[in-house]
């Protein structure tokens, strides 16, 4: 009698599946695990200890390799939830003291109202690089404002359709306004830090709160007093971490390394907040909150009365070159 190869087979297996049952032990110690299985169980452990997992690429970019980064959980929740706080805390504080500042003190008047003479503040290329810097700002602000808290202002107002639509002009313009934006840092920098050396008039300045708590009181101080002096340096070491982060961004195979791009990126969300924040109280004294302040970036000139009160050393000095009407009234004040 012959016997087929399926039965043969099915003969094989079945005596295989006893000699399993009959012995487990045996079974379980004869198994060798795969090269698949041991990868696996170097990727779970990898996952528990918190290492980032990379792979092998064939392209010219490091951060491709990377597979799973557990850091990355860090960085998401931070951008979703303590980044936002950060922003209120700072946007929002800082708009309610501006409010009550306002409440309490009033609009800086002229004490001795505008005499109708004028002195040149800032010549046509100063307004043109404080405007140029200030506009890309404006826009790189509100588009970055976008981005942290977009999808609950405003996202519910405009609908899905016109907020990607706005949101993807605000990246294109948020990219191509940095680089305007940078060069107007620079051009303040070179034309302004000679102005902006703190000196020890401003520690008087300081002391008296620049005359703004009380009328009647304002102390001597040159071109730029200590409060502007302030809002430069703001400007110029904001600027440059903003503009350090934000190159990393637009050009992130420069670090070639996720947990590196991750740290610019807090970077430049953080001291974007606290930039904006300072600018607001600058925007405020330079329009409602001080009378006349406006005029010295709107037409450039300033009325007499009005920097005698805010830069009397600076008028007398301008009175000295030539430079200023001298109406024989200009009050003596204490040089350094």
């Amino acid at each position: 009698m012959s016997i087929s190869l399926s039965t043969l087979k099915t003969l094989c297996a079945a005596f295989a599946l006893l000699f399993v049952l009959a012995h487990p032990a045996t079974a379980q110690l004869s198994f060798k695990p795969t090269a698949d299985a041991v990868q696996e169980d170097q990727l779970l452990k990898a996952l528990k200890e918190g290492d980032k997992i990379t792979g092998r690429i064939t392209i010219p970019d490091p951060m491709a390799s990377s597979l799973i980064q557990p850091a990355g959980k860090d960085w998401r929740d931070f951008q979703r939830s303590t980044l936002p706080i950060i922003g209120g805390v700072a946007i929002i504080g800082m708009v309610a003291l501006l409010a009550i500042f306002l409440m309490v003190r009033g609009r800086i008047r002229v004490e001795h109202g505008f005499s109708g003479l004028k002195i040149l503040r800032f010549a046509s290329f100063e307004r043109f690089t404080h405007w140029l810097t200030a506009s890309c700002f404006i826009i790189l602000a509100l588009s970055g404002l976008n981005i942290s808290f977009g999808r609950v202002l405003i996202l519910p107002l405009f609908g899905p359709e016109a907020f990607s639509t706005m949101t993807a002009w605000g990246k294109i313009a948020h990219n191509y306004l940095a680089f305007p934006f940078m060069l107007g840092l620079v051009i303040m920098f070179l034309i302004w830090i000679k102005d902006n050396i703190p000196g020890k008039v401003d520690l008087n300045w300081l002391k008296k709160g620049g005359g703004m708590l009380k009328n009647g009181e304002h102390p001597p101080a040159r071109r730029f007093n200590a409060g502007q002096k302030g809002i430069f340096w703001i400007v110029i070491i904001g600027g440059a971490l903003m503009s350090v982060s934000g190159w990393y961004l637009l050009f992130p195979y420069i670090p070639a390394n996720v947990t590196t791009l991750q740290f610019w990126t807090v970077i430049h969300a953080v001291i974007a907040m606290l930039f904006i924040a300072a600018m607001l109280a600058h925007i405020y004294i330079g329009s409602v909150g001080m009378e006349g302040a406006f005029d010295a970036m709107g037409t450039g000139e300033v009325d007499l009365n009005w920097a005698k009160e805010h830069h009397s050393l600076w008028v007398e000095e301008e009175q000295a070159k030539g430079r200023a009407p001298d109406t024989g009234s200009s009050r003596a004040m204490p040089a350094e």
